[in-house]
């Protein structure tokens, strides 16, 4: 997205994004995940592994879920408006889940530089399930 998204120039706190879904995930997404990501942990991709180590089956590289996070952020503001984002991971998301990325304007600041908004952001397994907490600092359309 080149240009900022017009429903972000007329937020206001307490306003949500629309909810940016991704999945199922799959054994293959996690494959080809490990194969980009060359993060090849056997919890991820060894089903055999990771119930020998006491888990019902595989789970989804944390760095996956962010990514498609990140995905989220640039559907809902611009790229260059993007000041920072962080998250923090909170739980597993497991094979077969469906990921939901939300997020909601918290606080608009007048800083020197402009305008910025801060946002809350999130990603859930199947809607319910929180997997990462975050936050994101973005420049609003003048």
């Amino acid at each position: 997205m080149d240009e900022f998204s017009p429903t972000l120039a007329a937020m206001q706190p307490g306003d949500h994004f629309p909810d940016y879904v991704q999945g199922p995930i799959t054994r293959a997404t996690l494959a080809l995940f490990a194969g980009a990501s060359n993060d090849y942990v056997p919890l991820h991709i060894d089903s055999d592994f990771a119930k020998a180590a006491g888990m019902d089956d595989v789970f989804a590289h944390g760095m996956l879920c962010m990514a498609y996070l990140a995905q989220a952020l640039v559907q809902w503001v611009s790229s260059d408006g993007l000041r920072s984002w962080s998250v923090r991971f909170t739980a597993i998301t497991p094979v077969h889940a469906t990921v939901h990325c939300r997020g909601e304007l918290v606080e608009i600041l007048d800083e020197r530089e402009g305008r910025l908004a801060r946002l809350k952001i999130g990603a859930w397994a199947d809607k319910n399930l929180q997997t990462l907490d975050g936050e994101a600092v973005v420049l609003l359309p003048s």
